[in-house]
């Protein structure tokens, strides 16, 4: 499952990029309300694209992320109901763990965020 977790946020990081860079390359509207014309067409659809890649790979981002600490937790919580005296030992990992997923699917969050702001 991981893996395939993987694989959408990497091909909704993509899909945001190519949509993006086809924004970029479409020429500007003209001023005037004239008729849309194909590159209007291509346009509007690369940015419809791009936001749907930064939407799916923010949502992927804290979806995997929300998984991981819930696997985290869950497993440290396990642990510890089979050897309480080791509870101790166990909660530094595992808040530090946590910390680390979390700081993950922020960094990718922030990037999505970012990649949203250039469409």
């Amino acid at each position: 499952m991981n893996k395939t977790l993987m694989t959408v946020a990497i091909l909704g990081i993509l899909i945001g990029g190519l949509a993006s860079a086809a924004v970029a390359q479409t020429a500007e509207k003209p001023a005037d309300h004239a008729a849309p014309t194909a590159a209007d067409t291509v346009q509007s659809a690369g940015k419809g694209l791009g936001i749907f890649g930064v939407c799916l790979g923010a949502g992927v981002a804290i979806i995997g992320g929300g998984i991981g600490i819930g696997r985290v937790g869950g497993q440290c919580v396990e642990g510890i109901a089979r050897q309480p005296e080791a509870a101790g030992a166990m909660f530094a990992p595992m808040i530090i763990t946590a910390g680390m997923i979390e700081g993950g699917m922020l960094f990718a969050l922030v990037i999505c965020i970012l990649g949203m702001l250039r469409l």
